[in-house]
């Protein structure tokens, strides 16, 4: 008797559950864990990639020094923020990432502007391949930042929407940060690389 009491309960339970939107927190949960850890994924890989391009850019325009210390600093600043699964859950912290990110982009920006200026080193092998890969990674940074994007949007709705909102506040779950910028198509547009430019000059005459 005890024994189908228990198991009517839990079915109950369960379907209440279920009806509640709890299950469907469990999924949306697991998805933007998935998503955000793309995210951190793509962003490390660009921030693999600065040491190398500096290095290169700095061998044919080392007085170009500004643009230099700026990438260097905005890749500092990303290291030092602790990227963790659990940063989706700190709206400050998230802003934090969210911007020292942009600061990079931007810095990387100006960094592929003032190479157009070097025609020796537009024409580095290196160069080019690190200019490509960073095009790539661009590229599925966008992607993944979508998803994430996407993700969180489907989580935050049902937070809010009846009934699942009542499931919502019984069980602590809160709207989640996602990723918001006045230039979001700007940003999400990579880097331009282009590869049929000026020749190289002859040796020693464009390198400072």
């Amino acid at each position: 008797m005890l024994k189908n009491m228990i198991l009517t309960l839990s079915l109950t339970m369960t379907v209440l559950l279920g009806g509640c939107g709890y299950n469907t927190f469990q999924s949306a949960d697991e998805q933007i864990t998935a998503s955000w850890a793309e995210v951190l994924n793509q962003y490390q890989r660009r921030a693999d990639l600065v040491p190398n391009l500096v290095n290169v850019v700095k061998g044919y325009a080392a007085h170009e020094k500004e643009v230099l210390e700026q990438v260097t600093n905005a890749r500092a600043k990303v290291g030092s923020i602790q990227a963790t699964p659990e940063l989706v859950n700190d709206a400050q912290a998230f802003a934090k990432f969210q911007a020292a990110q942009g600061e990079l982009s931007s810095a990387l920006s100006r960094l592929l502007v003032v190479s157009e200026n070097y025609p020796q080193l537009k024409a580095d092998g290196l160069f080019r391949d690190l200019q490509a890969q960073l095009e790539g990674t661009e590229n599925r940074i966008t992607v993944a930042r979508n998803r994430y994007i996407q993700a969180v949007q489907e989580y935050n709705v049902t937070v809010r929407q009846f009934p699942s909102n009542l499931t919502a506040m019984v069980f602590g779950y809160k709207i989640k940060p996602s990723f918001t910028v006045e230039n979001e198509k700007e940003i999400a547009k990579p880097p331009k690389v282009e590869f049929n430019g000026t020749p190289p000059s002859p040796a020693g005459a464009g390198k400072p």
